[in-house]
């Protein structure tokens, strides 16, 4: 069950309309969930994960976070999710275990990061399962820092509600 109130953090960029719409994931697909399925809202614990996965955000960038100007770099949008959230465990050590993902999740015993479609399939069966999402190791982080939510709303009326928003200096230099 995940803390009722806890302010998830969603990087965005300022100019995007709808930065806790579902329905981007949706149709692309991402880590828990295979392009044309089900709504996903990809979210961060916390300002650690969030500048951990800021990297994958600017990957097609042509210059590094650092290089930013504080007005014009991506933006964080806390929310507040429903109360009373169900999620499937995918990071500590039983949670691992349960689902059949590697001790060292989110590598496997290679080091190589464990593939989108074996963590998709384990999606759509928590999906069925009528659990509200995926809390997991992020998928940034060697060492296991790091907790990432694919958040499933229950319905179309389920929403993330926006509680903060935070400039790029305010967040990533913090």
């Amino acid at each position: 069950m995940l803390t009722n109130g806890w302010a998830w953090w969603r990087i965005a960029e300022a100019s995007w309309l709808n930065p806790l719409e579902p329905g981007f994931a949706q149709g692309r697909g991402g880590r828990w969930n295979p392009p044309d399925s089900f709504p996903v809202l990809y979210l961060n614990e916390d300002l650690v994960t969030a500048r951990l996965n800021l990297r994958r955000f600017v990957a097609h960038w042509p210059y590094e976070p650092e290089d930013l100007r504080s007005d014009n770099g991506p933006v964080l949008v806390g929310a507040s999710l429903p109360r009373n959230q169900e999620v499937c465990d995918a990071h500590t050590r039983m949670g691992m275990e349960a689902l059949g993902l590697p001790a060292t999740y989110p590598f496997d015993g290679r080091g190589r990061v464990v593939a989108h479609a074996r963590c998709q399939a384990i999606g759509l069966d928590v999906k069925r399962a009528n659990l509200r999402g995926v809390r997991a190791r992020s998928a940034q982080s060697r060492d296991g820092a790091g907790r990432e939510l694919a958040w499933f709303p229950a319905s179309p009326r389920s929403r993330a509600r926006r509680v903060a928003l935070l400039r790029f200096e305010d967040w990533y230099w913090a």
